[in-house]
């Protein structure tokens, strides 16, 4: 959050547009770091070698991933940080201990999903919470406006960072050969870390933060600590991996990892309505992520409410415990079953891509071009998918290439959800394309696909179900 100002409030912006939608379909350049263009490529390149070299080497070798400079983190420390995380987060925190991290998930009082982020407890009073600016956002504003008695650190993203350096580095470590990595790199005996538990250990003699955490479903690590020990810890794990394959990515292989990990990051945040929300509008400055999100895809309505998502679409309901109160916790309890959207990965059709690809020769029609690996060319974007019958059966967002596929995260109504269902995505934008610079004119075309689980890769999968500490 900048220092205040007198610059326009989010609220300020809202009020002197015509349309919400329009201005994030046409007018904003998306938040996210990818988006920086030299800026972040000057600090992660968008490939070491090769994407396909570099995305490949997570399910056959192993992959280091550069997260120190494209992740915004926040830091909570004092008396009252426990009480604003309960108060705000849908989790339960009854088992937070100071060796466990969280998938930490918050909503409105309408039940509509803000963001989410990794928060870590350091200690009794002290807490670091990880990606997820709307989130970061949130959990800011209710420290500086609800009476707690706690403190705010505020680390922002290399590209939107004032200071030119980072409080930590953080670095993942993740495929079949990560966890002989991880030994190898470690001064001493390794410790043994369940899944999504954490534990301090010295990498060239520096102390390392490791969570257990695996995007690819085998015993990946996040890696995190002082930022001035960042080249010392890097070139300490590329020396151990050097007989095990280790392969540095850049930012194209990273922001593919979706695809297969089935997490559908930074979801609209459901804050641009409701008279409740207000004072966090006038909060949030019309700089802010919130205020630069942009809409992209074939899906299209005037009201900014049919983009926002809750905690059961995103496949969150097993982190939705009532056991304490939380803000949204009333509108939650109120949700059936079968009004909720399920996630699941989309499989496109191999000839409808190839289609798609040779309409970029000759003389037309030219549909949307479909980029690699990363394919969504917006942030947030929704594409329309229909059923057999012509009906909406919801909405496809991230989309990329992995291991010889493109595949989508998408968000399905009750019926359409069902492993092995045919639909069919729009592909394109609507009235020829928008004015969004990355988005040239096109036509607009049908995709089939099959839905399957997401996530899609099947040691994901089990990884979800079970701890894999007795696993390869």
């Amino acid at each position: 959050m900048p220092e205040a100002s007198t610059e326009q409030s989010l609220q300020d912006l809202i009020d002197g547009l015509p349309s919400l939608v329009e201005y994030f379909s046409h007018d904003t350049r998306a938040p996210s770091f990818k988006s920086a263009g030299a800026a972040a490529a000057a600090l992660t390149p968008p490939a070491y070698s090769n994407w396909r070299d570099e995305q490949r080497a997570w399910s056959e070798t192993a992959v280091l991933f550069q997260q120190t400079h494209n992740m915004p983190e926040l830091f909570l420390e004092g008396p009252d940080a426990l009480r604003l995380l309960e108060r705000l987060g849908v989790n339960t925190f009854a088992n937070f201990t100071t060796d466990r991290a969280k998938q930490f998930v918050t909503c409105t009082p309408n039940g509509h999903i803000i963001g989410d982020s990794i928060v870590y407890r350091h200690g009794e009073q002290s807490f670091e919470l990880v990606s997820g600016m709307p989130g970061l956002d949130w959990v800011h504003y209710h420290a500086e406006t609800g009476g707690y008695d706690v403190k705010v650190v505020r680390d922002n993203q290399s590209t939107d960072n004032p200071s030119g350096r980072r409080v930590r580095f953080r670095f993942q470590l993740d495929g079949p050969h990560a966890g002989a990595i991880f030994a190898a790199a470690v001064d001493g005996e390794p410790p043994a870390i369940p899944f999504f538990r954490t534990a301090t250990v010295s990498i060239a003699g520096k102390q390392v933060l490791v969570l257990r955490h695996g995007m690819a479903g085998y015993k990946g690590v996040e890696l995190s600590g002082a930022f001035e020990d960042h080249d010392e810890v890097r070139a300490a794990l590329i020396t151990a991996g050097a007989g095990y394959g280790l392969v540095p990515a850049g930012t194209q292989a990273y922001y593919s990892t979706p695809m297969s990990s089935g997490w559908m990051p930074y979801p609209v945040p459901g804050i641009f309505t409701g008279q409740e929300l207000r004072g966090f509008r006038e909060w949030l400055p019309s700089t802010s992520w919130e205020a630069r999100i942009q809409l992209a895809g074939s899906f299209r309505s005037p009201d900014i409410e049919d983009y926002y998502a809750t905690p059961y679409d995103l496949g969150y309901e097993r982190m939705v415990k009532f056991d304490h109160d939380f803000i949204g916790r009333e509108a939650l309890e109120k949700i059936r079953p079968e009004d909720r959207r399920t996630k699941r990965t989309l499989v496109w059709n191999r000839d409808d891509v190839v289609r798609v690809f040779a309409s970029q020769f000759g003389d037309g029609p030219r549909y949307k071009a479909i980029e690699l690996p990363v394919s969504h060319y917006g942030w947030n974007q929704f594409d329309v998918v229909r059923n057999a019958s012509g009906r909406q059966a919801g909405v496809s967002c991230h989309a990329g290439y992995n291991d010889g596929r493109l595949l989508s995260l998408a968000m399905l109504d009750l019926g359409n959800a069902e492993i092995g269902t045919e639909l069919v995505l729009t592909w394109g934008e609507p009235d020829g394309g928008s004015r969004k610079p990355q988005v040239e004119k096109h036509e607009q075309t049908e995709i089939r696909v099959v839905v399957a689980p997401a996530p899609f890769t099947g040691t994901v999968q089990r990884m979800r179900r079970a701890d894999l500490d007795d696993k390869a």
